[in-house]
C-alpha cells in the first residue's frame, strides 16, 4: 500500500526553521515525485515546492529562499527545510507523492497520494 506520513510540524517562534519529514512507504523514490503543499485556514491550498523522481528540486516562487526539499534514498524519505518562518507560514503542510519524472508544486492536481498533514504554528 503507498503511503505518505508527515512528521516535525509543530510550535516555532516567528524567525525560526524547522524541518519536515515525508516518510513513503510502499513504493520508492526513485520512481516517485514527491510534493509539499500547504493550507491554511479559510485559504486555498498553497503549492510550496517538490523533488523529480531524479532528485531535481523546483520551488514556487512565494518560498523561493526560504525552504530546501531534499531527500533520503536509504530512509525513502523527503525533507523540507523553511527558514526565517513568519506567522503566515502557519499551516497544515502536506505532502504527496505522484508517479512521473517530472513535478510542478503549482499542479496539486498530479499528485495521487497524499498525507494526513502536519500542523505548523508559527508565533511567539
Amino acid at each position: 500500500q503507498l503511503r505518505v506520513v508527515e512528521s516535525g510540524g509543530g510550535l516555532v517562534q516567528p524567525g525560526g526553521s524547522l524541518r519536515l519529514s515525508c516518510a513513503a512507504s510502499g513504493f520508492s523514490l526513485d520512481y516517485y515525485a514527491i510534493g509539499w503543499f500547504r493550507q491554511a485556514p479559510g485559504k486555498e491550498r498553497e503549492g510550496l515546492s517538490c523533488i523529480t523522481r531524479d532528485g531535481g528540486a523546483i520551488y514556487a516562487d512565494s518560498v523561493k529562499g526560504r525552504v530546501t526539499i531534499s531527500r533520503d534514498l536509504a530512509k525513502n524519505t523527503v525533507y523540507l527545510e523553511m527558514n526565517s518562518l513568519k506567522p503566515e507560514d502557519t499551516a497544515v503542510y502536506y505532502c504527496a507523492a505522484d508517479y512521473a519524472s517530472y513535478c510542478s508544486p503549482y499542479a496539486p492536481f498530479h499528485f495521487d497520494y497524499w498525507g494526513q498533514g502536519t500542523q505548523v504554528t508559527v508565533s511567539s
